[in-house]
């Protein structure tokens, strides 16, 4: 598949162009977010002062937001186009991070979604000769624990895989792997809070945001986060099917 077949295919399974995230939810975002809100964060730090006028044109850039300020409720849209351009880049650097052999850690906190995606790739990467950090059991999380399942790490509660934005389970787990002696990772492929922590340590990262998600996006202008890819993060896991197997040509890892 070339890159415009696959923008014409995300655009048919809403994993961009018209996406489910409506345009009130987006703009609240950006709102929160110039708030300090937490969820909405990532573990981001600023470099310099944001302002909501800021995130705004930031979004329509690198997403591909509607440019129209006076859009506040209804249809938002997420491009295609800046969809594959990021994720060439990431395939770029996965495949820099093949031929040298790095560490990896795979973070998700969207598994309904986003876990086949992460899990592919981690296999791919495996497969290619780089290790993948193994998680030590028994890192705790409000009320559960961090588990990694097919090489993907995520937050557990109750039997469930849990959905979160926060950046503590990343932090936790990076403290941990310092605490045991092990090596940090080279390179994090992750998403929300656990991408935006990792770049903020210092570590080279890589995360999947939808057009609700501003904390990565600004995490990737300031030159912390290394790629930012904008699509629907929660669509049916076999969706993403496509673009998994785009990413593996391009990095020449399938």
């Amino acid at each position: 598949m070339n890159s415009q077949q696959l923008e014409e295919y995300l655009d048919s399974v809403r994993i961009t162009g018209h996406v489910a995230t409506p345009r009130e939810v987006n703009v609240r975002h950006i709102h929160r977010f110039i708030d300090g809100a937490e969820d909405l964060g990532f573990g981001v730090r600023w470099s310099h002062r944001w302002t909501y006028d800021d995130v705004f044109e930031l979004m329509h850039h690198r997403v591909g937001t509607s440019s129209d300020q006076e859009h506040r409720q209804g249809q938002d849209t997420i491009s295609a186009r800046l969809c594959v351009a990021a994720l060439d880049r990431f395939a770029a650097r996965l495949a820099a991070a093949a031929a040298k052999r790095e560490t990896l850690l795979f973070a998700t906190g969207h598994p309904a979604g986003l876990l086949p995606v992460h899990a592919a790739l981690a296999q791919a990467m495996a497969g290619a000769g780089c290790p993948v950090a193994a998680i030590p059991a028994g890192i705790g999380f409000d009320a559960g624990d961090i588990r990694q399942i097919n090489h993907v790490v995520m937050w557990h509660q109750h039997g469930s895989l849990m959905h979160t934005h926060l950046p503590v389970p990343m932090e936790s787990v990076l403290a941990r792997l310092q605490a045991d002696g092990g090596p940090l990772p080279d390179l994090v492929v992750a998403d929300h809070g656990w991408a935006g922590h990792a770049a903020e340590a210092g570590i080279d990262a890589m995360g999947f945001a939808d057009c609700n998600d501003p904390g990565l996006f600004v995490s990737e202008a300031q030159g912390q986060l290394q790629v930012a890819v904008p699509l629907d993060d929660n669509v049916s896991p076999q969706l993403y099917e496509p673009m998994i197997d785009y990413v593996l040509e391009r990095s020449g890892l399938n």
